[in-house]
């Protein structure tokens, strides 16, 4: 860590670690990416230049650092209200454990469909297929992969 403006070293080592979820949504890495280049010195205009962000984008994080407020960068969501949160993310990977007709499908095998099906009858929340599908890959798996397992498991 080189001379810190505005950043006390346990807030820059904390957002070093945010930094490296690989999770964490592109917009909320910019920000944290900002606070840092911030700290170091950098202009709106370099920080601009650097990551392809809009200067209000870079203002507005930029002040936020100056004026002592560096972990409000995730207090404040971005975009549309998720309508999916940890325990709907436990619960998808949950069932891809189980075969679908434990839980009255018809089907050997997990569909998209069928997953957003059942978890909108546990968490009333309702999510397109290629929604689940996009949920899937963010964490790193896919249907193709939890099938082949349960097609493994039934040839024993």
């Amino acid at each position: 860590m080189c001379q810190s403006l505005y950043l006390k070293p346990l807030e820059w080592r904390c957002l070093n670690r945010d930094l490296q979820d690989p999770y964490l949504p592109k917009t909320y890495k910019q920000r944290i990416q900002i606070i840092l280049l911030t700290d170091e010195g950098k202009t709106q205009s370099e920080i601009c230049q650097l990551l392809g962000c809009s200067a209000m984008t870079a203002r507005r994080w930029m002040l936020m650092t100056k004026q002592g407020k560096a972990e409000q960068w995730n207090n404040q969501p971005i975009g549309r209200p998720q309508k999916v949160n940890q325990d709907y993310l436990l619960r998808l990977e949950e069932l891809l454990k189980h075969r679908p007709k434990e839980f009255g499908s018809k089907s050997e095998y997990w569909k998209a469909k069928s997953l957003a099906k059942q978890l909108k009858r546990e968490f009333g929340v309702e999510i397109s297929d290629r929604h689940i599908n996009r949920l899937l890959k963010q964490r790193g798996l896919t249907l193709a992969e939890f099938n082949a397992n349960l097609q493994g498991e039934s040839t024993l």
